[in-house]
């Protein structure tokens, strides 16, 4: 099946159970839709700062598709008086406490976000439905968000198929064009337990890091890169010097290839 460029309408049966809200940014002209970047905000955030993220970054050809966390974040937890419902959202499967350092786990299992965003958003629509393949997918996640999406590409490697086989690929050669993690480590219940499994072929941005963090994303995937910013901490990129290696980073996925529709390269 050729793929097509969507429009709006190609969404709109995300809306129905089990539902998946997202809101998108669409490419000038959207006739020259060649790729996709799903955008996962980090704990206690909505997807719609995040649209207005990826609207800023303006990668040509690109539809950027921001969705929002599976699960709403009880508000006593964001220790924030004015936070307003409906606005604050996770990935997680559950909400776990460590006793003994106050703080939320950070691989609270993802089952069920990886389940709706690869299930309904990646496969029934963006594959089956308007005929794209995975290497025309990329990420930006941003800490718990960024761990979905290495997860979700640490995962193509076993399982069933999300499309059909390409001649002189083997199935664990599924990847996706690329994943940007600011911050946000690989979660290990999202690491196949297959003893002889290979590496991920995802290209991969590891942004703001710690060292140990890179090590065991370099044990399990392929091709990943690394940077940090002159400060420490994990946040959104607040200067133009910080955008540098995201920028570099998407540029170097969109010009390896277009399988798509076509249209410019960066």
């Amino acid at each position: 099946m050729p793929a097509r460029v969507p429009t709006e309408a190609d969404f709109a049966h995300l809306a129905s159970s089990p539902a998946v809200k997202i809101a998108l940014t669409w490419p000038k002209p959207a006739e020259l839709t060649t790729s996709f970047l799903i955008v996962f905000h980090g704990l206690g955030d909505h997807e719609i700062p995040y649209a207005g993220f990826a609207e800023g970054v303006n990668l040509p050809g690109v539809l950027s598709i921001a969705v929002q966390g599976t699960t709403p974040l009880p508000l006593a937890l964001l220790g924030d008086p004015d936070a307003q419902p409906g606005r604050n959202f996770h990935w997680g499967d559950d909400i776990k406490i460590d006793d003994a350092t106050g703080e939320i786990d950070p691989d609270p299992g993802y089952e069920k976000a990886e389940t709706i965003v690869r299930d309904r958003l990646i496969k029934e629509t963006l594959i089956d439905k308007l005929g794209w393949s995975l290497g025309d997918i990329m990420f930006f996640g941003f800490g718990q968000g960024g761990s979905l999406a290495l997860g979700l590409a640490s995962k193509l490697r076993v399982g069933p198929p999300l499309e059909e086989e390409q001649e002189g690929k083997a199935p664990g050669d599924a990847a996706f064009k690329g994943v940007l993690s600011l911050g946000g480590p690989l979660p290990r219940s999202m690491v196949p337990t297959v003893s002889a499994r290979g590496k991920a072929k995802t290209k991969v941005l590891a942004l703001q890091f710690e060292l140990d963090e890179i090590e065991e994303l370099k044990a399990e995937f392929e091709n990943v890169e690394v940077a940090h910013w002159r400060r420490k901490g994990v946040s959104m990129p607040r200067e133009k010097e910080e955008m540098v290696p995201i920028m570099k980073f998407f540029a170097d996925c969109l010009n390896d290839g277009v399988t798509g529709v076509g249209g410019p390269s960066v």
